[in-house]
């Protein structure tokens, strides 16, 4: 499971908070919802103590600048917004747009750790080929030397530990060994100048599959497919018997 590193001048952090902010402006609180948002899978754990912090150094550092927010609507339900901290609005800076592409571009052994290369992927959009690739290439090289030191540990240990910490070591193997598969996919799709997802296939329903029904045959008397026999018609020499009756 990633986890981003808040502590205050990390540059993941950074990173976050100017990619969002290249896209918008916004409060702090909202920008605290997108970050979660756009970082959910790395479970970002941004918290206003952490958060406010970064943002006062990259306003001091010029990367970003404040910005009142417009009069709410008198019509709106929600209650408008009293403490100043309500009201600020962050913007980014021409400064830091150019902060925010070259840490876009930064590739090393750094961006190929788990937050970090979580924070870079969630731009990727923005992020040109050659480094796209770098950074998956990289990764993937760090999954896979991850994946051999589970599969050394856990034949060596295999003897030795119980049976639940058997099966964590084997369930961090298994996500390693999907992981690398994933990446291998993005890295032909990348190569093939494609994009994700392009290449997948809409699987088939789960439910019961609806058959055609057979093609109703002629019958060898009165020539009237079985079943479809007009109300009423009756063929030669047949009675119509009514229920109870016998007739």
């Amino acid at each position: 499971m990633y986890r981003l590193d808040t502590s205050e001048g990390g540059p993941m952090l950074d990173l976050a908070i100017l990619g969002l902010l290249h896209e918008s402006s916004m409060h702090g609180y909202e920008l605290r919802k997108q970050l979660n948002a756009k970082l959910g899978a790395i479970r970002a754990a941004i918290s206003y103590g952490s958060l406010y912090p970064t943002l006062r150094r990259l306003q001091t550092a010029g990367l970003i600048a404040e910005g009142e927010a417009p009069a709410p609507d008198a019509t709106a339900e929600a209650p408008a917004l009293t403490s100043r901290r309500g009201r600020v609005v962050y913007k980014i800076t021409a400064e830091g747009k150019e902060r925010f592409q070259e840490l876009l571009a930064r590739v090393g052994p750094e961006t190929y750790e788990d937050a970090a290369f979580g924070v870079h992927f969630a731009f990727f959009a923005r992020t040109d080929q050659d480094t796209r690739l770098r950074i998956l290439e990289g990764r993937r090289r760090r999954i896979e030397e991850r994946r051999e030191g589970l599969r050394d540990a856990l034949t060596r240990a295999a003897e030795r530990i119980d049976a639940y910490t058997l099966e964590l070591q084997r369930h961090g193997l298994e996500a390693c060994e999907r992981e690398v598969r994933w990446l291998e996919e993005l890295i032909a799709t990348e190569r093939s100048g494609g994009q994700p997802g392009q290449n997948k296939t809409t699987p088939p329903p789960t439910g019961p599959s609806r058959q055609l029904p057979e093609r109703p045959y002629t019958s060898d008397v009165g020539g009237w497919p079985h079943g479809f026999r007009p109300r009423g018609h009756r063929r030669r020499g047949e009675l119509r018997l009514v229920a109870g009756t016998g007739r």
